[in-house]
């Protein structure tokens, strides 16, 4: 199974998988995580880390096409590690897939284009490049203030050296793709899960708690009855 979590920068994604595979491994199934982009591993992520310090201009300066092919890019050298992944254990979990290169570039454009590059970014990577697609995409649905904060506890990247790149310091841009999100989830149907970590009073939940939420979802919850007969 494949199953790619997505949401804004600071959402929680990393933490997530980290916690998502804790509970693969209790219930006994074979689950390894791969986190895109590839940072220090492959040559388009040298150039994503140049895009995301400004290096190549403004969020609205640079092209979505040719922002998207970094991305894409990212991953079409990753595929074969990818699928010997896929091969090899009973879930793959991935820190962010196609539909962030989605939801980043179609955030930069005006509504009534956004369709048109959707589509042509869905042909590139699941058509042109010929990447699995997931069996389930999970929205993480963080908040943008939430995830501004988040942002500001993040370790140290190896792709730059201030606290926030060039997407995570704008939160009107983030506000614009969250919302793209939105309603990439909403026409995914059950292909897609959205989670909200936060409890009743807007606080974040324990990363295990939501974890061991998610992992009930009936297509998670089944690797392990697979696994155990």
């Amino acid at each position: 199974m494949l199953l790619a979590i997505e949401g804004i920068d600071g959402a929680g994604k990393g933490t997530l998988c980290r916690e998502l595979l804790t509970c693969a491994k209790t219930a006994g199934v074979s689950a390894a995580v791969l986190s895109f982009p590839r940072y220090e591993e492959t040559q388009f992520s040298e150039l994503i880390g140049r895009y995301l310090r400004g290096e190549m201009g403004a969020i609205d300066q640079v092209p979505v096409r040719y922002a998207a092919l970094l991305y894409g890019g990212d991953r079409f050298e990753s595929r074969d590690r990818l699928l010997a992944l896929v091969t090899d254990h009973d879930l793959v979990i991935l820190d962010r897939y196609v539909a962030s290169n989605i939801a980043y570039n179609a955030a930069k454009v005006p509504g009534h284009e956004q369709a048109d590059l959707i589509t042509w970014i869905d042909q590139l990577e699941f058509g042109m490049f010929d990447l699995p697609r997931p069996d389930l995409t999970l929205l993480l649905a963080t908040s943008t203030a939430l995830a501004d904060r988040l942002v500001g506890e993040k370790a140290a990247r190896s792709y730059t050296d201030q606290t926030r790149d060039m997407h995570e310091a704008n939160r009107g841009y983030l506000d614009q793709v969250a919302y793209v999100y939105g309603q990439l989830a909403a026409a995914g149907g059950d292909s897609w899960l959205t989670v909200d970590p936060t409890d009743s009073s807007g606080n974040l939940r324990p990363p295990d708690d939501i974890a061991a939420g998610i992992w009930l979802h009936p297509r998670l919850a089944g690797l392990g009855h697979i696994r155990s007969t």
